[in-house]
């Protein structure tokens, strides 16, 4: 039973142990302890304040990019709708030009076939006079073979002289 209770001579000299490293524990490491403690509560009180600063400076950085970007997407709407724009504008004209074009083309092509028209009709005027001299030529040789048959032309000719 003696190892179960102790005596008191035990008693006092671990009070008196306890006592002194308390003593010792309050003179010397207390105020340290406190005071890193107190820094480290301080450092926290830092780091969370900077990440609510963070946080609402990343929601404002947000804010700010999503203005941005609706920004950039209505100027590239402005930029998209000019060019169609300018697109059907250019097709516009390039109708415009190749109908000028075209209404030329046909112009300069009717004039053509009108001097090529002239020109056969010319031809073929020509050739028929040809023609019927030749024809003319064969049937008077046939016909003026004989002194009788030229002087009835001859007579001919004078009447209708005449009567014009």
């Amino acid at each position: 039973m003696d190892l179960i209770i102790p005596s008191a001579g035990l008693i006092f000299w671990q009070l008196f142990g306890f006592l002194a490293l308390l003593f010792l524990l309050v003179k010397f490491a207390w105020k340290p302890m406190l005071a890193t403690l107190a820094e480290r509560e301080a450092s926290i009180d830092g780091a969370l304040k900077a990440a609510e600063a963070a946080r609402s400076e990343m929601a404002n950085l947000k804010a700010e990019n999503e203005k941005l970007l609706q920004e950039a997407r209505l100027e590239r709407d402005v930029i998209l709708k000019k060019a169609q724009e300018a697109s059907v504008k250019m097709i516009e004209d390039a109708k415009t030009e190749a109908t000028k074009q075209g209404a030329q083309l046909i112009e300069t092509a009717k004039a053509v076939i009108e001097t090529e028209k002239k020109a056969a009709l010319t031809e073929v005027k020509n050739q028929v006079a040809l023609l019927t001299l030749d024809v003319t030529e064969k049937l008077l040789r046939k016909k003026l073979s004989d002194d009788k048959a030229q002087v009835e032309l001859v007579d001919q000719f004078i009447k209708d002289l005449k009567l014009n």
